[in-house]
């Protein structure tokens, strides 16, 4: 239908409606049920049976498919028979996770989900945005994203950026006028907001027409093309590993395998054997646990009030070297409050439990509470609550606190026309109506705007010219407030007398009289200190961005411990004069960033950037979203946060809390560190199974394990142990080290070293266990793939525990991991059962052993993670003692 040629009454007519009540909960429920969701179709999830498919994708689950029905051809029934259900658990277990994963995603999209303001039974309600129904009467602001199609009925003038239905990024001037014609372009049906459009200024109630897949947005849906999930750059760094090590397991098969029929060995023996090899090579089950551990670490950090929307954001934050974080709400509680008033003549403080007096304040207080969008709603005991901004809500209870309505002035006033606060201006404007009959301006701002703006001053009442001498009394006045660590917003008033001041801010906001100031404070969190504390030792700088003034900002920085004794207070004019070499070389040792517009703090974080630096930027208005794209981790305010900064975005803090970025980078740490430890885990593991084969082929030993064996190792040894590894708590030093580089490798800090040393150690006791047992008793070849089977089983086990610390297993309590020591013990006796038990004996080829030969094998098994932690102990150790005897001696005495 054509709306935009409806006329409000109309309109309430059409969807039974009424503009002041809004509909009833009853009603908008019914409604629900038969519109449905106010969202567009989405793709629809893999159904599970073809999840469960999927996990038979792998080639080398393929290959032992194939390998599997060979056996059953030459009828080794047994054989097949227990691969096969060894491949399908193996199957069962990774749908569960990526089904457990999709779930944990799907959860994600709920909590970031928009939301819209709408009259609901005569009050205004925040509900998600899927709720909304059509008659539905909304409230529009600047910052919101716009999730339904609605007719604009009342309120000022407001911007729309519709580039996602137009293609023009340039804002669109909206209104509630009456548009004709048939047919017509979006961009030309100015009085109406389309869904996936940004309220970019302004402030607009209005009906909803249409929903979901029926606004503009859902007629246009089936032109989106199906977009694929973008890989993490860990997950193709782990992509391109699994490639190298099909590669390398391919060939040792093959090398084993031409070895093995070269020494006698029967070709369908070594090509079953092989084939289990390559399998057990390759760690097919990793892709799944770094899902898994991603999707559990990401709802940990929602646990933690962190909602992380782009999943890169998790690797990336343990990449993070500086915070450019904003001040208000994030540092400090957001909970601004008036403490002083200065009236052009004498400085009044706030009495810690009283209100301000109306006597020599009316007029600065008056037009504080006038210029002004915070709303007065009626609760349903009584009670009045203030919502809106922050600063909005503090001036407004001043005056309430001095016995001023707010909403009284509306019975002595009447708004003609609203100038919305813009970061650029820096102050707010409206156009009143007295009674009278005169038309007044009032404004509000930043002092040294509004003072530039002013012509004159008031005092005891009468106009003068705003001189030099006048001007440094406010300056100082503002400056005393500044050293208080006060917000100062300016007060200032003309009488408008040109028709050019309703459509002009620039026209409307010049030749003011300066009325007064008014202070006020938002006190700092209690937790930020201790969080930019332990930022610091993390080495990761944090830097404060704000539009206070930089001697408000400084003092808020000092007390918080953002700002040390050398560090410098830059504003943001300052800034913009500095040339590219200048600005590389101040940044360096600048803490605070005072008085900044959104140019200044986009070009911040580029040079941020340039220097080689890993940002992560926090924002919430409309004006931050250009920063916190352009940064490496968008963070977005949960609570005051505008859907424009939301959207742009990867994390988003549900508290607005400086400390949850703490945690948050904390935990993206502990995920990144978890997936290492169990890649070192799992594929060290493997190359001691292949080592093992691969030496008793070259020395023409039998083969001191049998496919099943390998198998059974991959799936429970493997498998069970490294999901616990990946649920690990975090390092007591984790924010004790310095960021690691974005581009450093997963085999870094020592790893690739770790994993051969470790595999080589547990392949050679693996086979010395075995041609013991062969040596001792030559005919009893299962007693010796026991015995080897038993040897590889247990010191992959006791080197799980040495993969969680990042030196040796002394480092850290073996059993502070629930979920580790849970899946070792269910290891070790599973590996009791198929060794102990008669009926498991000949499918595992498997026979029990003595106490005396479980000691041998715990034995050989202790050795790769005790000799080499022993090694590192004794090494680290000597070389104290060593300097220790030496600096008591002296040269000399050590020579002799």
């Amino acid at each position: 239908m054509n709306w935009h040629q409806q006329s409000k009454e109309e309109l309430e007519k059409l969807f039974q409606v009424s503009v002041d009540a809004g509909l009833s909960e009853k009603e908008a429920k019914k409604r629900y049920r038969e519109v449905g969701p106010n969202s567009l179709e989405e793709k629809k999830n893999t159904p599970a049976w073809l999840l469960f498919l999927k996990q038979f994708q792998d080639t080398m689950i393929i290959i032992l498919l194939g390998a599997t029905a060979i056996s059953a051809l030459l009828g080794e029934l047994v054989d097949a028979v227990t691969i096969l259900c060894i491949v399908i658990l193996n199957g069962v277990l990774g749908f569960i996770q990526e089904n457990k994963a999709e779930k944990s995603l799907d959860a994600l999209k709920e909590l970031a989900s928009p939301v819209m303001t709408v009259k609901r039974n005569g009050k205004w309600l925040t509900i998600p945005s899927v709720d909304v129904v059509p008659g539905d009467i909304v409230r529009l602001s600047g910052g919101d994203k716009v999730s339904a199609d609605i007719r604009l009925i009342s309120g000022g003038e407001i911007t729309s950026e519709e580039s996602a239905l137009t293609g023009e990024s340039h804002p669109v001037i909206k209104g509630t006028h009456l548009i004709n014609g048939d047919q017509l372009a979006i961009s030309d049906i100015t009085n109406m907001a389309f869904a996936g459009t940004l309220i970019t200024k302004g402030r607009a109630e209005g009906i909803v027409v249409a929903t979901g897949m029926n606004t503009e947005m859902g007629n246009i849906a089936h032109l989106l093309t199906e977009s694929k999930d973008s890989e993490t750059p860990l997950q193709k760094r782990l992509a391109h590993l699994g490639t190298m090590l099909i590669t390398a397991a391919l060939l040792l098969t093959a090398l084993v395998v031409i070895l093995g029929v070269f020494q006698g060995q029967s070709f369908y023996k070594m090509i079953f054997a092989g084939v289990s090899l390559a399998v057990a090579a390759i760690p097919e089950g990793l892709p799944a646990i770094v899902t898994v551990v991603l999707a559990l670490g990401v709802q940990r950090m929602i646990k933690r009030n962190a909602i992380v929307r782009q999943l890169p954001a998790v690797e990336t934050l343990g990449c993070a070297s500086v915070i450019c974080t904003d001040k208000t709400g994030t540092l400090t509680q957001n909970k601004m409050k008036v403490m002083a008033l200065w009236n052009g003549k004498e400085m009044t403080s706030r009495p810690r439990t009283k209100g301000f007096s109306k006597k020599n304040h009316e007029k600065l207080l008056t037009y504080g509470a006038l210029c002004n969008q915070a709303v007065l709603d009626y609760l349903e005991d009584q009670k009045e609550e203030l919502s809106g901004d922050p600063t909005e809500k503090a001036l407004a209870e001043a005056a309430i606190s001095a016995g001023i309505n707010p909403g009284a002035l509306a019975s002595s006033y009447d708004i003609k026309q609203v100038f919305p606060f813009d970061s650029e201006r820096k102050c707010m404007s409206v156009v009143v109506e007295e009674r009278d009959g005169d038309d007044l301006i009032v404004c509000k701002g930043a002092p040294d705007v509004l003072l530039e703006k002013s012509s004159y001053t008031e005092r005891n009442g009468k106009l003068e010219r705003l001189t030099p001498t006048r001007k440094r009394e406010i300056k100082q006045a503002i400056q005393w407030m500044a050293n208080k660590a006060l917000r100062n917003i300016a007060i200032a008033y003309r009488p408008a007398t040109e028709e050019s001041t309703l459509t002009n801010a620039s026209e409307a906001e010049r030749n003011l009289i300066f009325v007064g100031i008014q202070g006020m404070i938002d006190p700092p969190r209690p937790e930020a200190r201790d969080a930019v504390k332990e930022c610091r030792s993390a080495g990761i700088k944090t830097i404060m961005i704000t539009g206070d003034h930089e001697v408000t900002a400084a003092a808020i920085a000092k007390d918080i411990g953002i700002l040390p004794p050398h560090g410098k207070v830059m504003t943001g004019r300052d800034w913009n004069h500095a040339n590219e070499k200048e600005k590389d070389l101040v940044i360096q040792n600048t803490y605070v960033f005072a008085r900044v517009s959104p140019e200044e703090k986009l070009n911040i974080v580029n040079v941020l950037k340039r220097q080689g630096h890993v940002v992560a930027m926090t924002g919430d208005g409309v004006n931050d979203a250009p920063a916190l794209k352009s940064a490496d981790i968008g963070i977005a305010m949960g609570k005051t946060g505008t859907d424009v900064a939301k959207e742009a975005s990867a994390l988003i803090l549900r508290d607005d809390n400086y400390s949850t970025i703490r945690s948050a980078i904390k935990e993206g740490r502990n995920i990144y560190e978890n997936i290492r430890k169990f890649i070192r885990y799992m594929l060290a593991s493997n190359v001691g199974e292949i080592l093992v084969m691969l030496f008793a082929v070259m020395l023409g030993l039998p083969l001191p394990l049998v496919a099943i064996q390998i198998l059974w190792i991959n799936l429970i040894t493997d498998g069970l142990p490294a999901m616990a590894l990946g649920l690990d708590q975090p390092e007591g030093d984790v924010m004790k080290r310095p960021p690691r580089s974005a581009s450093e490798s997963i085999f870094a800090r020592g790893m690739g070293w770790k994993i051969i040393s470790r595999g080589f150690l547990i392949g050679c006791v693996t086979l010395v266990g075995f041609m013991t047992a062969l040596y001792e008793q030559p005919d009893n070849l299962v007693r010796a793939q026991t015995i080897a089977f038993s040897v590889l089983v247990m010191a992959q086990l006791i080197h799980v525990f040495d993969c969680r610390a990042d030196r040796t297993i002394f480092d850290r309590n073996p059993f502070e991991n629930k979920y580790l020591t849970a899946a070792v013990l269910s290891s070790m006796v599973l590996l009791l059962a198929v060794i102990h038990t008669p009926t498991l004996q000949p499918i595992f080829n498997t026979t029990a052993l003595s106490p005396v030969e479980w000691l041998y094998v715990l034995a050989l098994a202790a050795i790769p993670t005790f000799a080499l932690a022993g090694g590192i102990f004794f090494r680290k150790t000597g070389g104290r003692t060593y300097r220790s005897i030496k600096g008591k001696l002296g040269e000399k005495g050590i020579n002799q």
